[in-house]
């Protein structure tokens, strides 16, 4: 269905009759220089909104992927059988909705109004851009009704930060129009701000969606507007309704529409080990602990297991995490294997590392000696950490020696053992000594 069509559906719920006549048309300031940005007004009750649409083939790439690779994406989600939080399994391209927001404040609340509503999404052979923009504040009921239809059949939202701001600042303003305008729908929503946090926090310098196109999707901006500027140029353009102020702001916006689009590919490339991702052991190494975060221990222990084997730069981190995770597993043996083969590898040595492999000496192994040097090992450490820091606990030093001299006890019991087990014993008026 149309866009037009679904205006004129909306038509019976605002309960009013719309007029649309040529002589609104005119009344639309600057008409000419709309029409040269693709943009149109649309009415409605003697009020307009401005929608602006952009089309472009599947094919056009987007920095370093094509648009069309989302359905690649799609098919490899529906193969893979993996659950993860940005699975797309069983979705349709077209039903996946790359939305964000302009705003008048870059803060929450109710005095913060939303001035561009658009989006990206597949439409048959295309990937339609679509931005609703508010001409007026009188407008805003004529704004949310004109997305709300325009945005079915989406079952999901594709966002960045979308889950903190834009669709709580949706929510917000719709609650304080509700009785004008249909109810939100309800729709699943994928932050790609909290995976990109996930991989990069430490690599990158921030994880602004600037840096990310330009580090990781190999996506260029020139002539940008800065994101920040928008409001004060929506307020400009409110002064004046010249189209020409708010042009660079709706750029933007565009941008950052179709690059959701090719992050979502990115990340789903990494997470499911794709070739065409060609992960870093850093990418890696956050993959495998988002894996077993989420309790996807094989997949984990694989990249765990690559990331030692490879020798990459966080191998000690990658035989630690394993290590963590066999224990969980009940896999003791294993575990005290890698620990102990940590050991032998590496100079510098984490206190947790003999803490852990003690307890698996002790409760699992019962090999009370070597329990009993870890354990002394670790309380070395911790003296030493204490001096630098100048600093101890009182109740962690009482821990280490009550575990220490119960492992003293341990050892000198099983030595007594032995001897009980073994040895002989004197013999009244004997030396013990049997030939």
């Amino acid at each position: 269905m149309s866009l037009k069509s679904k205006l004129q559906r909306m038509k019976g719920h605002m309960g009013k009759e719309s007029v649309r006549a040529s002589a609104q048309e005119t009344d639309v300031p600057y008409l000419g220089r709309w029409q040269a940005m693709h943009a149109t007004p649309h009415w409605m009750d003697q009020a307009y909104v401005i929608i602006r649409e952009q089309r472009y083939p599947i094919t056009v790439r987007h920095g370093r992927y094509a648009f069309r690779e989302l359905l690649d994406v799609i098919h490899a989600w529906n193969d893979s059988g993996l659950i993860h939080p940005l699975s797309a399994k069983g979705r349709k391209a077209e039903h996946l909705l790359f939305f964000d927001t302009e705003t008048t404040g870059l803060h929450g609340g109710a005095g913060n109004t939303i001035f561009l509503l658009g989006y990206s999404r597949f439409e048959e052979d295309c990937v339609v851009v679509r931005q609703h923009f508010l001409p007026a504040p009188h407008a805003e009921v004529l704004l949310y009704q004109s997305f709300l239809a325009d945005i079915r059949p989406s079952t999901d939202l594709v966002t960045f930060n979308g889950k903190a701001f834009d669709w709580p600042q949706v929510k917000t303003r719709h609650t304080l129009l509700r009785d004008e305008v249909p109810q939100l729908p309800t729709l699943g929503h994928y932050d790609l701000l909290h995976a990109a946090r996930r991989l990069w926090k430490d690599e990158l310098p921030s994880c602004r969606l600037s840096i990310i196109e330009r580090e990781k999707l190999g996506v260029s901006r020139t002539g940008d507007v800065p994101g920040h500027l928008a409001p004060v140029l929506y307020f400009d353009y409110l002064q004046t309704k010249d189209p020409d102020i708010i042009r660079g702001v709706m750029e933007h916006h565009e941008m950052d529409v179709l690059s959701l689009i090719s992050l979502y590919i990115h990340l789903a490339y990494l997470v499911l080990s794709h070739p065409v991702a060609d992960p870093s052991g850093d990418e890696l190494f956050e993959i495998a602990r988002w894996y077993e975060a989420l309790g996807a221990d094989e997949e984990a222990s694989r990249r765990y297991q690559w990331l030692i084997a490879h020798g990459h730069r966080r191998r000690a981190e990658a035989m630690n995490a394993l290590c963590r995770l066999y224990k969980r597993q009940g896999n003791w043996l294993l575990a005290l294997q890698l620990w102990e083969a940590y050991m032998r590898e590496f100079s510098h040595i984490p206190e947790e590392v003999y803490v852990e492999a003690a307890k698996i000496c002790e409760h699992h192994c019962k090999d009370y000696e070597k329990a009993l040097y870890y354990t002394q090992q670790a309380f070395e450490l911790w003296k030493r950490k204490g001096r630098v820091l100048r600093w101890h606990s009182k109740r962690e030093q009482q821990q280490y020696v009550k575990r220490i001299e119960r492992l003293e006890r341990k050892v000198n019991r099983k030595e007594q053992e032995q001897i009980d087990m073994f040895g002989y014993g004197e013999e009244a008026g004997g030396s013990g000594i049997v030939d």
